[in-house]
């Protein structure tokens, strides 16, 4: 877990977000093992990962990191169908990203990839515990 930890440290948008833990991302691979996708070099380096959460009724994609190091190789796109697969197969319709508005890199892969904003939502949150 804390190389996946490091990886969002370095790659993921990380404003706003609750800070992460071991024992989190440990949670949900317990909850849905299959949720969390990472890609791993040949000489063990963490350098990607996609969620993909299924609720049973909607289908989201979290997390998509890439180190800058291995970026522009596809990976992304590796990832993401993957993911895509996955969640089809559990019978989504429709999948979302999220994407913060400031992460200019981030929307414009996400634009090429084939999504887009959905302008008329809006995400509320409340931090618990």
């Amino acid at each position: 877990m804390p190389a996946l930890i490091g990886l969002w440290e370095v790659a993921a948008e990380n404003d706003s977000r609750p800070a992460d833990s071991p024992a989190k991302v440990e949670a949900l691979i317990a909850r849905d093992p299959d949720a969390c996708t990472v890609a791993v070099t040949a000489e063990g380096r963490v350098v990607g990962s996609l969620i993909s959460g299924w609720d049973g009724w909607r289908a989201h994609l979290y997390r998509l990191a890439v180190h800058p190091d291995v970026r522009r190789q596809g990976l992304a796109r590796r990832l993401l169908a993957h993911a895509e697969n996955r969640l089809v197969a559990l019978g989504a319709g429709r999948i979302d990203a999220m994407v913060l508005e400031d992460n200019d890199l981030g929307q414009s892969l996400w634009k090429s990839l084939g999504y887009e904003p959905q302008e008329d939502w809006r995400r509320w949150v409340r931090p618990v515990g």
